[in-house]
């Protein structure tokens, strides 16, 4: 089990490690809440694995990194970043020497910095631990990180019920895991603003906004071209609706968005948005269409409906409460299901109404409470 100092009079140190946008997103409000209370000393570590994209969010919540490895670089691979951090992780977590890391996720960031704790022997936090597809490599390498973070974690904040199933069939003590709804709700309520209107665009007068997010890594090639098409067929069918699309710097994502979609009117094409803008543009939306998981939380809880563009997701319970439809990266359901929503009222209404399965935005509350609990008890109990 992780070691503690009991020489330490002060807080606990607790390290939170953010190396992408979507970390950022989820535990921006973790920090600020940890930072709120006397029990704890926050140290934000930031891989900057997205370095423009992590920026933007930390900017927006006035989070300033206490460390920065700035693993960044062109054209990175998994084996590249995944190197380079570990050793990154070895020098901060020697000097800061955490009682507690905090990750959050399946990224690599979250995958090699629980790693890196155990290997300094923290105690290990996991923020969104217990999702499952069930396939090791869809989304990949979301699913691997996801369960190799787990075999490492002492503590598993699970956004939902299911989740914590997840953990119990794996073998995870009952005493470990507390389901705390999804920060990503905690910090979609802090950032969407009435009458929002965005810097740097306009957006055109249109009878219904189609917002459109597609980067997976799974999704290169045909899959993506065949929903850039189904995007391009949908433009047509619905010329006085808009179809926005914030296009991913990833050259896999932006040569065929630029190739099938640059020269149709109703199309826009976007730079990545910040978070504050990206939210504020998800409430104005009648649809998403995203292959993304964090926007199949935040999207319902906006009375959005969402359709995936994936076959699998780790989400269920948003199936299964009805706000989330599986399309997959298929033109033709895409296409049809896109229509049913626009066309049929009742339909429409039956996703948008439908209640959201992953929280009521104090989850940062919850985490917060169980680790200061423990704090108590001693990081070991």
């Amino acid at each position: 089990m992780p070691s503690s100092d009991p020489d330490r009079s002060t807080g606990r140190k607790i390290m939170v490690v953010v190396g992408t946008r979507p970390e950022a997103i989820k535990l921006a409000p973790v920090i600020l809440e940890l930072k709120k209370r006397p029990a704890f000393k926050t140290f934000v570590v930031a891989t900057a694995q997205h370095r423009e994209m992590l920026d933007q969010v930390l900017e927006i919540f006035r989070i300033k990194p206490d460390a920065d490895l700035d693993l960044m670089t062109p054209n990175q691979t998994l084996f590249d970043v995944t190197g380079r951090a570990v050793k990154a992780f070895e020098a901060v977590l020697n000097e800061v020497r955490p009682d507690c890391v905090l990750v959050q996720g399946d990224t690599t960031t979250a995958f090699v910095g629980a790693l890196a704790a155990f290997y300094h022997k923290a105690a290990v936090g996991h923020v969104e631990a217990g999702l499952r597809t069930g396939n090791k490599y869809f989304p990949f390498p979301e699913e691997v990180n996801r369960k190799m973070v787990t075999a490492i974690a002492d503590y598993h904040f699970a956004p939902t019920e299911s989740n914590r199933r997840n953990l119990l069939a794996e073998g995870v003590p009952d005493a470990a895991i507390t389901v705390t709804g999804n920060t990503v709700i905690d910090a979609l309520l802090m950032t969407v603003e009435p009458d929002f209107s965005p810097k740097g665009f306009t957006l055109p007068r249109h009878q219904g906004l189609i917002l459109v997010t597609a980067h997976r890594r799974e999704n290169f090639g045909e899959p993506l071209e065949a929903v850039l098409h189904a995007v391009r067929d949908l433009a047509g069918l619905y010329p006085h609706h808009l179809f926005v699309y914030p296009v991913h710097m990833n050259r896999n994502v932006q040569k065929p968005a630029n190739a099938i979609l640059s020269k149709i009117d109703n199309v826009m094409l976007l730079p990545p948005l910040d978070y504050r803008t990206f939210s504020n543009l998800m409430a104005m939306s009648t649809i998403v269409l995203t292959d993304s998981g964090g926007i199949q939380e935040e999207a319902p809880s906006l009375g959005k409906p969402v359709l995936v563009l994936r076959n699998e997701t780790e989400r269920p319970e948003a199936v299964e409460a009805g706000t989330v439809m599986l399309v997959g990266p298929d033109r033709e359901r895409i296409v049809r299901e896109v229509r049913r929503l626009l066309d049929d009222r009742d339909a429409y209404d039956r996703m948008a109404r439908a209640v959201n399965p992953y929280g009521d935005g104090k989850a940062s509350v919850r985490i917060a409470d169980f680790l200061e609990k423990r704090m108590e008890q001693g990081l070991n109990a």
